[in-house]
């Protein structure tokens, strides 16, 4: 009897056809890994020779620098600079081949013309075309055929490629979870995704970056990732539905797609904050494609104010809605939401553009300039700021008088002209022009500095809509192809105008009505798609995020029909109910020592205002938990304890949610609503709120 390792036996020896299956697998993934480890070694020998190479014409062109002509200097830049791109798509080769080392594949599927014509396509994150056999062994999942994983059961399929569609047979579809050499599982299925695979993955502890989906994509998922044709897609998608990840992988698809004539230099993502950035950070990175540039609305409009107009941040109005109770504020922030508000400064701004000036007759060096064509000259150049119309119709009108008379206007003739021309002008800046708008509609009160004089920041984004119907500026974003726009449902129509006016490229827009933090400044799912004519709308009603039981408490809280919950089942959230602040710190600290002796990463303790995240914090730090507190400065966050409010918790997920102060004095309205919704919503296993008095009737 053989005593050896058990794991070790020949395929005759294997006990069943699945252990059989299993062998086949593992040698081919053996036989994966040879070459993946051929095709690195390659690319370092090839890393090597060009580094050699482009020393070796470096030390030439700077040793015989004396002896070479122009030509042959140009020639030898030029050749140091192909090699050393060369070098540069050979180091990205080599980082993939790195990647696929870890886990080559997570899926196969069998295709062919007919069942007995079906061959083995296995598909992972990164291509791979063994160039020694000169075939492809592994599909990206990008990649045409690979859609047949994502969309298919066993039975008749069907696929895009750029010859045409290609029919045929799906034999067979597996799944697998590979370490490097070791075949951790594999799973035969005949529908589209594993439930199984799935629920193991979505059970698995968070992490503190967003990972790529890409074994797990979905049909519904995967129709919105693979869009190529709607040039503006808009994804309503319910908490925990995975539509950020999404429209990252479809902004990886794209690039993939149009790999010759988008890159990412080409992409731009609008970010609610700088811990949500640095959060989806390294999914495009982990795709093999690299990180697409963002920016918040509020970096937008400091660099179109052009550092001239100091104004409140939405995070620092969101405070201040929380904080205090100011009626008269939140009116205005409705009203400056509103569509008919942006029809209305439509309305004032071509009213203003007229009456900006006012045209009369001059006389120079005693030949006349009529006031009909000053009238002329202002309406080719009204679009532009004072300084340049003034600059402008003084050179079109030296050039009238020169055509018209055969004279030369003299430097004090021109004085004399632009001294005219200025006295025509009604200069008012802008803010003079923005604020008169409350005056003309006849609402003064409407217009209402923030806290150190700043413009409150529903003030924003109308005076720059006001400027750029002003003036006509060359959007300093002209290069982008694609712009991604995430909580799509936290920017008000007026918002909207000015990313058309700025972005007149495609679009993806994602978000979820449901989750506002300002329901006062924030848009629906019609004013969205109002403004995005022609756009194509994809709903994610799925909710994969949180278990059963935590998804069916905050249905309680914000119901909502179309919601499927995932059934992943765990505990029952926690109601927990404290006779003073005390006995609740007490309660915080001992679930957050029960957190650290878990296998869970983080635990976020969600609070409401900014100032109760303070106080959180700084207690828990005394009892030496160390949290980490987010605030409006913070640019990501770590593992371990995190003290943070609803608002900065947007788009991030927790393996635990506690959520302090749930009592009905602090969680009432129907902003506290979205707020308490928002915060339970991150929770991925474990929910407690926590209560002094009575708790809040919202949930």
């Amino acid at each position: 009897m053989d005593h050896g390792n058990p794991a070790v036996f020949t395929m005759s020896q294997a006990s069943s056809p699945e252990d059989l299956a299993r062998e086949r697998e593992q040698q081919h993934l053996d036989d994966i890994q040879e070459r993946l480890a051929w095709a690195l070694k390659e690319a370092e020998r090839r890393l090597r020779q060009y580094a050699d190479e482009i020393k070796e014409q470096k030390t030439y062109l700077w040793e015989s620098r004396d002896e070479m002509d122009h030509i042959e200097k140009v020639s030898s830049r030029e050749s140091i600079e192909q090699m050393s791109r060369s070098g540069d798509n050979v180091l990205k080769q080599r980082d993939k081949l790195r990647k696929l080392q870890r886990a080559p594949y997570f899926g196969r599927v069998d295709f062919g013309p007919d069942a007995s014509r079906a061959e083995p396509v296995y598909i992972g994150v990164h291509h791979f075309h063994d160039q020694e056999q000169d075939r492809t062994r592994i599909h990206d999942w990008r990649a045409p055929v690979s859609s047949l994983f994502y969309d298919y059961e066993t039975g008749p399929a069907a696929y895009t490629a750029p010859t045409g569609a290609i029919r045929g047979e799906i034999t067979r579809k597996r799944q697998f979870r590979i370490r490097g050499r070791r075949l951790e599982r594999m799973l035969d299925s005949s529908v589209n995704v594993v439930d199984d695979v799935l629920q193991e993955v979505l059970g698995e502890a968070s992490d503190e970056s967003m990972k790529n989906i890409v074994a797990t994509i979905q049909r519904d998922q995967n129709a919105i990732i693979r869009n190529d044709e709607a040039p503006v897609v808009i994804i309503q998608g319910v908490a925990g539905s995975g539509k950020t990840s999404i429209a990252l992988h479809r902004i990886a698809f794209l690039l993939y797609r149009f790999k010759d004539t988008l890159s990412s230099r080409d992409m731009m993502i609008i970010s609610p904050n700088q811990v949500f950035a640095g959060y989806i950070g390294n999914v495009l990175p982990e795709l093999g494609e690299e990180a697409v540039n963002e920016i918040r609305m509020e970096d937008l409009a400091e660099r179109l104010l052009e550092g001239q107009y100091r104004f409140e941040t939405f995070f620092e109005q969101t405070a201040a809605l929380l904080e205090k109770d100011d009626a008269a504020m939140r009116e205005r922030i409705r009203r400056k939401a509103s569509l008919e508000f942006l029809r209305q400064l439509d309305r004032y701004a071509e009213q203003v553009a007229g009456q900006r000036f006012a045209a009369e007759d001059i006389w120079v060096a005693r030949r006349l300039v009529p006031g009909h064509l000053l009238e002329e000259l202002f309406g080719q150049f009204q679009h532009m700021n004072d300084a340049d119309l003034l600059r402008n119709m003084e050179r079109a009108v030296a050039q009238k008088v020169a055509f018209q008379y055969r004279f030369e206007l003299t430097t004090t003739h021109l004085k004399q002209v632009r001294e005219a021309l200025r006295g025509m002008l009604r200069q008012t800046t802008l803010r003079q022009a923005y604020q008169a708008f409350f005056d003309w509609l006849g609402e003064p009160e409407l217009f209402q500095p923030a806290r150190r004089r700043r413009l409150e920041y529903a003030d924003v984004f109308p005076l720059i809509y006001l400027k750029l119907k002003r003036e006509r500026l060359t959007s300093p974003y002209r290069h982008v192809k694609h712009l991604l726009v995430d909580e799509m449902q936290d920017y008000s129509p007026v918002q909207y105008a000015v990313l058309n006016r700025l972005f007149p490229c495609n679009k993806t827009i994602l978000g979820d009505a449901r989750q506002s933090i300002n329901p006062y400044g924030s848009s629906t799912l019609e004013q969205i798609r109002e403004a995005m004519q022609g756009a194509t709308c994809m709903t994610l009603n799925q909710s994969y995020r949180s278990t059963w039981e935590i998804t069916r408490f905050t249905q309680r809280i914000s119901p909502n029909p179309d919601l499927l919950a995932m059934e992943r089942h765990g505990d029952e959230p926690q109601v927990i109910r404290c006779a003073t602040r005390t006995a609740e710190l007490v309660t915080i600290e001992e679930q957050a020592w029960d957190f650290l002796d878990s296998p869970h990463n983080a635990l976020a303790i969600i609070c409401k205002t900014n100032k109760q995240a303070r106080r959180y914090a700084d207690q828990l730090s005394k009892r030496g938990l160390e949290p980490q507190l987010l605030d409006e400065t913070s640019g990501t966050y770590h593992k371990g304890i995190v003290v943070c409010t609803a608002q900065l918790s947007k788009g991030l997920e927790f393996d635990r949610v506690i959520v302090p102060a749930a009592e009905q004095a602090n969680y009432q309205t129907k902003m506290d609503r979205n707020m308490l919704y928002v915060a339970c919503t991150r929770a991925m296993h474990r929910l407690t709120l926590i209560h002094v008095g009575a708790p809040s009737a919202l949930f």
